[in-house]
């Protein structure tokens, strides 16, 4: 339970950064906090402690991988947020996401088929 408890404050607090950065004049720093591993930290602990150093390796690569599609979601967001109005920007660049996802998911069971 207090695992669980750990895991929301510190998704909290990164929203709560993110809010407070958003208001000062480095509001662009905001961008960075999301990208702090705090979930790949976690990740990495449960995979490190309840698998082989080789998960925890290939779990390092696919996280390397899903850079791409984050990749894809800012690049939509920079294109469309003068195109289109935020809602539209953030809904398309949020399906950009997930097609980007959907094929780096595609491409990694066709070159890892037992999942790495």
């Amino acid at each position: 339970m207090f695992s669980l408890i750990l895991k929301c404050a510190l998704g909290a607090l990164a929203v709560l950064v993110i809010a407070l950065l958003s208001k000062s004049k480095s509001f662009f720093i905001a961008g960075l906090v999301p990208l702090f591993p705090t979930f790949a930290l976690i990740a990495h602990y449960i995979v490190g402690s309840e698998r082989s150093a080789a998960a925890l390796r290939t779990t390092a690569l696919f996280g390397l991988w899903s850079l791409l599609p984050y990749a894809v979601y800012l690049f939509a967001v920079y294109w469309f947020s003068v195109r289109l109005s935020l809602a539209h920007t953030l809904l398309v660049a949020t399906g950009a996401w997930v097609a980007a996802a959907a094929l780096l998911l595609l491409v990694w069971f066709k070159v890892y088929p037992a999942g790495g």
